[in-house]
């Protein structure tokens, strides 16, 4: 091979030294802006990525958490029967209840007599009392044990008189019971053995709410509006105001759970219900969307109990009802 010349060898330096150049004017800027924008990447979101909604991933779900608590079911219990004459219709409630006050729901009707409308006919309060009658003597409950229950809230009602007497001349004996009395009976069956210390009951009804608990073994109860206060031109600052003047008898020592029952609770609670279980959280009362008068009354009642205790979880029981306790007291 032939020896290159001086000249040639300046020429093939030249050639080199210029692709060297050339590589490191255009491909060296890149590699060292990736660099910077890796760096960024890693630093604080830009205002546009820190104000953007919640994906999916990471938007808070309605769903609310499970209640895994379940209550000891009677043993070798007997069946009894109760008839509950409401502020909005009958309703009935067949139960299993053991020696030691155990309890378990084995059937359960609701009617529609729109007692609280004074739509309530003699018939009606015939003709409903005996097929409740004859499908819990169906059932296996015995006649003896079968007892009729009129609320605080239907009492309040001018044609309930009319219906006691109604069922008085079938020979049949009516229970009534005081506001009070029913906040202690819905105590006895909504609040768990395992809640006494812990745990304060509501039972919202059309009529009137009644708020119970047990302080030093003894109970105490109180009443306030019900889901119609609307109805009686009662407006929803006056509610809130007479929740949270009695709402502060409640000790703050009860007041981290709350077992809530009553129509308005069912409505809101039917919506996250999961699949059959007997208990269901409610959400929060800011979360929720409520629909009709009753609704919204109802909403004002939860939300300003929740307010007033400082309550964050309220338990809603599908089985209870204050009538079954009236029962569980006999």
């Amino acid at each position: 091979m032939a020896r290159l010349t001086s000249f040639s060898r300046l020429l093939i330096a030249l050639l080199v030294v210029g692709g060297v150049y050339f590589a490191v004017t255009k491909l060296l800027p890149k590699f060292s802006l990736g660099s910077e924008q890796t760096e960024t990447s890693t630093s604080t979101p830009s205002t546009e990525e820190a104000t953007a909604p919640a994906t999916d991933s990471n938007r808070p779900t309605a769903a609310t958490a499970a209640f895994e608590f379940r209550p000891a079911d009677p043993v070798s219990g007997k069946l009894k029967g109760v008839v509950e004459l409401g502020a909005t219709g009958f309703n009935s409630f067949i139960v299993r209840i053991d020696q030691q006050g155990n309890w378990k729901l084995e059937k359960a009707d609701y009617g529609a007599s729109l007692v609280y409308e004074n739509m309530t006919s003699d018939a009606d309060v015939k003709d409903g009392l005996k097929q409740y009658i004859s499908e819990m003597v169906a059932y296996g409950v015995a006649p003896r044990d079968i007892h009729f229950v009129i609320s605080s809230g239907a009492k309040k009602v001018a044609v309930t008189d009319q219906i006691i007497k109604t069922l008085t001349g079938m020979k049949y004996y009516v229970n009534t019971v005081t506001p009070e009395q029913e906040g202690e009976y819905a105590l006895k069956c909504v609040l768990p053995k395992a809640y006494s210390g812990r745990a304060f009951v509501v039972d919202i009804g059309s009529g009137n709410t009644k708020v119970s608990w047990k302080s030093a073994g003894q109970v105490k109860a109180f009443e306030s509006f019900g889901s119609k206060y609307s109805q009686n031109g009662t407006n929803a600052s006056d509610v809130r105001t007479d929740l949270k003047s009695k709402s502060a008898q409640i000790p703050s020592s009860l007041t981290s759970t709350c077992f809530i029952i009553g129509g308005v609770p069912f409505e809101f609670a039917k919506k996250v219900r999961n699949g059959k279980e007997r208990y269901t959280v409610l959400p929060a009362p800011e979360t929720i969307k409520a629909s009709g008068d009753k609704q919204v009354n109802g909403l004002t009642i939860y939300q300003s109990i929740a307010e007033s205790t400082g309550c964050k979880q309220f338990v809603f029981d599908w089985d209870a009802n204050f009538t079954i306790g009236f029962l569980l007291s006999l």
